[in-house]
């Protein structure tokens, strides 16, 4: 089968077009033909060397992939071959065929083409959880999300509105902002010509924040959190080290917890699957939550992809088309 190899080492690293044999999925899982697979900047940080796939897991990259099932594993339930699906993976979704446990495998609603089901398998899954399990946000509260235009965070602004939270958002352009606003955020700030920390003060302040900023931004957002506030820190791009005024978090009774999801056991996985069944398919399906892909690449272009994702001109998911 194609692959996506990682050729050299860190900064050096480069992506090259190679073959494996096919894999065969084991127990509880099911092998998918792959038709788009979504870009992750987690992708990049392994391409770099700096997140290794968990043990047992395919060293090619890839976190989420669209297709049709065409091997079922022993165990597997309510999955057959040429079910149209996309699932969450460990890794090994820049290829032809890549294995997925039944517990992080969605089915694709009608009328959705591969390509919009292939950017929703990681959105979904971490926006939910760290909402709603991490975060245990509740309906009339405040959130705010950094990083609004990019993959997770279309989708969660997307599901908090739906689930009666007040959302706010930072974006880096007047053009992201508007999106966002037209995106039903209820305020969209330009971090680059605005002082977000001023306008949520004034707001009222906010009961959780989602953050993939990390550096300076850990301070601000403990200041914008009200009393039982959560802070949720999902990504460090600007850097996972800051001098840190941590009165706030006494004074206030803060909660300030960092989640990754690779790495969660299947068992959390699964609840996380059964809960987006029941909860965010049916809004899928009636078009009130929508899949927001900003571009699709071709396998062979798979550099360009990963250079705009490092860019940060995207809005929404990017996604490269496999076969």
């Amino acid at each position: 089968m194609k692959t996506v190899e990682v050729l050299g080492m860190g900064s050096n690293a480069r992506l090259e077009i190679g073959s494996r044999d096919i894999p065969t999925p084991s127990l509880e899982q099911v092998l998918i033909k792959v038709h788009a697979a979504g870009v992750n900047r987690a992708d990049i940080l392994q391409k770099q060397g700096k997140y290794p796939p968990p043990k047992g897991a395919s060293d090619v990259l890839g976190l989420e992939v669209s297709g049709q099932v065409v091997e079922v594993g022993e165990g597997v339930k309510g999955l057959k071959k040429g079910d149209k699906v996309c699932a969450l993976l460990d890794g090994g979704g820049y290829a032809e065929y890549a294995i997925a446990n039944q517990a992080c495998v969605l089915p694709i609603i009608d009328n959705m083409s591969f390509e919009q089901a292939a950017s929703l398998p990681e959105s979904l899954f971490t926006s939910w959880s760290n909402i709603f399990t991490h975060a245990n946000m509740k309906e009339g509260e405040c959130l705010l999300f950094h990083g609004g235009t990019s993959g997770v965070g279309v989708m969660a602004l997307q599901i908090a509105k739906e689930f009666g939270i007040k959302c706010y958002a930072t974006a880096g352009s007047k053009e992201k902002c508007d999106f966002l606003n037209n995106l039903g955020v209820d305020k969209a700030i330009n971090y680059k010509e605005q002082n977000f920390v001023e306008i949520i003060k004034e707001s009222g302040g906010v009961d959780v924040v989602i953050d993939m900023v990390g550096g300076d931004y850990w301070t601000k957002n403990l200041k914008l959190l009200k009393k039982g506030g959560r802070l949720i820190s999902i990504a460090m791009i600007n850097g996972a080290k800051a001098e840190i005024n941590f009165v706030p978090l006494l004074i206030n009774n803060l909660t300030l917890k960092g989640t990754t999801l690779r790495s969660k056991p299947v068992d959390f996985k699964a609840s996380i699957q059964k809960e987006l069944v029941q909860n965010i398919l049916p809004k899928l399906k009636d078009g009130a939550i929508k899949p927001i892909v900003d571009s699709v690449f071709d396998i062979e272009d798979v550099e360009k992809a990963h250079n705009l994702m490092l860019s940060s001109q995207h809005i929404g998911k990017i996604v490269l088309k496999i076969c």
